[in-house]
């Protein structure tokens, strides 16, 4: 299968030239690098979420192999899909999904479905890729979409599951590996509210508690679009040994516009092993 750009002209631009252009103004040349379990990146369009994407992706090592979880915006398919196989293509270039780690990481999990179909228009895994091949043109992926569900403590287990099965999977791969969360935070609520909502949410990632996230995004109300593939990540990352998360920036779409009175947040953060 190959799984031609959706969003290419719209969230990131659509030629070689424009995208290195673009991905170059927002990464961190001189920033000090380090091996990473996990991230949460953004997913809006470059020119609002760029520079916290870049910040993240600009001090990491590059890994053989990154799972991207995001949410489904758009309802295809299934609630939780894995692609297994296939190419994804954007203006830089193909990458592959990594076929054999994907086919274990769904037998591992009750959950996942194989359903590509379900990933056909998802912008939350396909503008992560671009700032991989900024970087490294050796990696695989395998892409994961998890359907928006309210925040209680089934929907937490899911996650916890998903997680569980990443962790058992990646812990025997014999390759380095990264899990990537994408998410937005905040939508559309004016800028003093949308940050100490999302500083929250933050928090609770920064302590890689993701019982207190579901509870902080539940309680508040907080329309984060993909706390649910940040807990899955997080889940992962401990198991893996992760011991530590650090916020790496946060901006919002009213410091790319000028407008604050409706804002939605984006945060970026990196877990590792101390």
């Amino acid at each position: 299968m190959i799984r031609n750009p959706a969003v290419a002209g719209q969230f990131y631009p659509g030629s070689v030239r424009g995208l290195v252009e673009e991905v170059r103004s927002c990464v961190e040349p001189d920033a000090v690098k380090t091996d990473a379990f996990g991230l949460v990146c953004p997913h809006a369009g470059y020119m609002y979420s760029g520079k916290v994407a870049g910040a993240v992706y600009s001090r990491i090592n590059m890994p053989d192999t990154f799972i991207i979880i995001g949410p489904n915006h758009y309802g295809l398919g299934s609630d939780f899909s894995i692609a297994t196989a296939g190419v994804w293509r954007t203006p830089l270039g193909e990458v592959r999904v990594d076929s054999l780690l994907a086919s274990e990481i769904l037998k591992n999990s009750k959950h996942l479905d194989e359903d590509p179909f379900a990933q056909e228009r998802e912008h939350s895994l396909e503008v992560q890729i671009p700032f991989m091949q900024f970087f490294s043109k050796e990696f695989q992926i395998i892409p994961i979409n998890i359907r928006h569900y309210e925040p209680d403590e089934s929907f937490l287990q899911m996650c916890r599951d998903i997680g569980s099965g990443i962790a058992r999977v990646v812990s025997g791969a014999g390759c380095k590996v990264t899990v990537v969360a994408s998410t937005d935070f905040t939508h559309y609520e004016p800028q003093s509210v949308a940050r100490e909502k999302d500083m929250a949410a933050l928090d609770a990632i920064v302590a890689l508690d993701a019982t207190r996230l579901f509870r902080v995004v539940r309680e508040r109300d907080i329309s984060m679009c993909g706390f649910a593939p940040v807990a899955v990540t997080i889940t992962a990352c401990k198991l893996l040994g992760a011991k530590k998360a650090q916020l790496v920036k946060y901006m919002t779409s009213g410091d790319t516009t000028g407008d604050y009175s409706s804002v939605v947040g984006y945060g970026g953060v990196i877990i590792t092993a101390d």
